[in-house]
């Protein structure tokens, strides 16, 4: 990963139609999503040269656009294009994708009435997001002061740009303090997700995860449940208070960029990495390197 900022790396970017010069993929100042943040975006993981999953996660990206009330000016399959195009051009075989669509400066005031949509797509090289050590040993997450937001507050099913502001501020303490992630609460008092993962817990040989009725329910999160179904895990979705962390035995995290990573602490509570998490791991990683 290049040591300078990711906006002066080589390379190119999918932008508003075709392949241009990483440097030059630039929006103006008074850009509508820099201000009201009505943006929305994806997060990819190429493997060998394959997006895991590219169909779903460009559908959810033109989903996450329609709740935020736009149509991005591409479809499905150009979108999936797209994202194979700059994985091809960049000579990338693993890899991270980012594609994203935002309101431009035609507009500058809440209305967004005549602003224009575009769409980019960039990716490049990312190893382990919390890094290998930390996903072996188990992280450590702090419990946020931040809460996930009510589905009658923000569009809470869109991979919205908006919605990962307390995620950042979430992060940003929890790392201050030493941990590597928070884990949030929602709006009730219930277990939610970490700043960027869903989160599954195991007591009993049952595995149990928050019911994603105000954040996002993930693709690796769908994956995983089917993964564990497989094995005749038994997954139960339902509400989950703080306080019943204290008896649970395992626990780990699911996302694109987190792929599977076991847990050892939340706050004040302790977990092992135990055989169910470790399988988790191994079956979710032979899957997306089809092996």
């Amino acid at each position: 990963m290049s040591s300078t900022g990711f906006d002066d790396r080589d390379g190119v970017i999918w932008f508003n139609g075709e392949l241009i010069p990483w440097r030059d993929a630039k929006v103006h100042i008074l850009s509508h999503a820099l201000h009201y943040a009505s943006s929305v975006f994806e997060g990819q993981r190429a493997y060998g040269g394959e997006i895991f999953k590219l169909r779903d996660h460009s559908q959810r990206l033109i989903e996450s656009g329609r709740y935020l009330g736009f149509d991005i000016p591409y479809s499905l399959e150009e979108i999936d294009q797209a994202a194979i195009d700059v994985v091809a051009a960049n000579g990338l075989t693993d890899a991270y994708v980012r594609p994203v669509a935002w309101r431009g400066s035609e507009m500058m005031g809440v209305a967004t009435k005549g602003s224009k949509i575009h769409f980019a797509v960039a990716a490049w090289e990312w190893p382990s997001y919390f890094g290998e050590e930390a996903r072996l040993k188990g992280l450590r997450l702090e419990i946020s002061k931040w809460k996930r937001p009510s589905a009658e507050t923000e569009p809470v099913f869109a991979k919205a740009a908006g919605l990962y502001m307390i995620a950042s501020l979430s992060k940003d303490a929890s790392m201050e303090h030493g941990y590597d992630d928070s884990l949030m609460l929602d709006y009730r008092g219930q277990v939610a997700e970490a700043t960027g993962a869903n989160i599954f817990f195991l007591k009993d040989g049952v595995l149990h995860t928050p019911t994603p009725d105000c954040f996002l329910d993930g693709i690796t999160r769908r994956t995983v449940i089917e993964l564990a179904k497989k094995r005749g895990i038994e997954v139960i979705e339902r509400a989950i208070m703080p306080e019943e962390m204290a008896d649970f035995e395992q626990a780990f995290l699911t996302g694109t960029a987190a792929e599977v990573t076991p847990l050892s602490e939340i706050g004040p509570y302790n977990f092992i990495v135990g055989d169910v998490c470790k399988t988790m791991m191994t079956d979710y990683d032979n899957l997306v390197n089809r092996r």
